[in-house]
Order: structure tokens, then sequence, then C-alpha cells
């Protein structure tokens, strides 16, 4: 994607994915359409200053990029929603985040002329800056029509990712992979952390985090061996 071919952007979900993805899109010259309300203002603000706050179908009706950064459960009736008011545009590129989900979600946009793109950069978003550099270690999955395939891959890039293609048909396997890693390590640090606590350790976390950077350093080494 040149220089030239910079995109208005814009998103629909102001949790901890949403903003960043935002953030990073401008680092690379996209222009900020807006993004939608959420819970944290303050959080949003610090990360986005100055970027409007407009409802759903406004960020649909101005954007040339529209970002889906919405939870897993809500995703397929926004989509549905927005069709059934006429919202999506020929030609606008509709990018979800969502790990599980291919592009047949996107259905309802693509019937409408929209190009339909899934990109899942996978981290585990906190909603802060710090996501921006972790956003440059990271790999994103991209699955999108083989005619569109380029520019899934492309807006990967631009947020700092290496793609990598999911196929339609594996995506919720691979959501599944991601789901089990990110769920599996959370649950070992709380169930560790409470046991320290118990022994008399008063910040579990700085003590565990060498462990557990090291641990994971090794099981990753393993694998790809």
């Amino acid at each position: 994607m040149s220089r030239a071919g910079r995109l208005g952007v814009g998103v629909i979900g102001a949790g901890r994915v949403g903003p960043v993805l935002a953030a990073a899109f401008a680092g690379v010259g996209h222009a900020l359409i807006g993004i939608t309300a959420g819970s944290d203002p303050e959080r949003v603000e610090a990360i986005l200053p100055g970027v409007p706050v407009l409802p759903a179908d406004e960020i649909v009706r101005r954007s040339e990029l529209v970002v889906l950064a919405v939870p897993h459960d809500e995703l397929p009736a926004l989509v549905a929603g927005i069709a059934e008011l006429g919202g999506w545009q020929t030609g606008q590129l509709v990018m979800h985040v969502d790990p599980s989900y291919g592009t047949g979600v996107l259905a309802p946009a693509a019937a409408r002329g929209a190009i339909p793109l899934a990109v899942h950069p996978a981290i585990s978003f906190t909603g802060t800056s710090i996501d921006l550099r972790q956003l440059h270690d990271a790999f994103a999955a991209v699955t999108a029509p083989t005619a569109v395939l380029p520019i899934a891959q492309a807006l990967a890039v631009e947020l700092g990712c290496e793609p990598v293609v999911i196929a339609e048909d594996d995506r919720p396997a691979y959501g599944e992979a991601v789901a089990i890693a990110t769920e599996f390590a959370a649950s070992i640090v709380r169930q560790s952390a409470a046991l320290l606590r118990q022994v008399g350790v008063d910040e579990p976390g700085r003590y565990l985090a060498a462990v557990l950077h090291s641990t994971t350093e090794r099981a990753l080494t393993a694998v790809d061996d």
C-alpha cells in the first residue's frame, strides 16, 4: 500500500483493541475519521487525542476503511444490522480483528459491495500505548478472498505485524489455539500468584516475571525446533 493510498479510517469498538489499532494506522499516515464511544473515554482520549467520537452509522458513512473491534458475540449482529440500514458501501474496506471468524461473518457487508478482510494481531492487548510496541514484534492472522488478500496483508504490515495467511475454514481452529494460549497462561499466573501470597511474597507478579519469561522462551524454542 503506497503512501499515496492513505485511507480514512473509522473504528467501531473502543475497548482495549480498537483505539490501539486506530493509533497504529494513524502512525503510518492514515486519517482517523472517528471512533465509537466506549466505557473509558479518558483512556481512549489518552491514546487518540482529539479524535472525534461518532455513532457507528456515521463511522460507516464517512470511512474508507472500517475496523470492527467488538466482542466476538456482538460481531455478527453488528455487521448484519448495518447492512439492514444500508450502511455498507461498494468498495469500502471492512476489517474485523476477531481470531475465530474468517470473512464469512462479513457476508452481509460483502453482499452490498464492501471488501471483507479478517486481520487478527496476535497479542494480548492492554489498551495502552505499550501495545503499539508489542505489535512490532507480533504476527497477524490474515484471511480474505484471494483477489484482495494483498490488501489484508498490507494492512497487517502497516500495523507493524508480520502477516500469516489462515484459510477461511481454519479460522475456528486458529481462534481456539489463541484462546488456549491466553486463557491457560492467565489461569496459571493467577494460581501461582495466589500461592506466593500465601507464603508471604508481597509482589508475586514481579517475582514470577523472570520465571515465566524464561520458561515461555524455552517452550517456544522447543516448539520451533
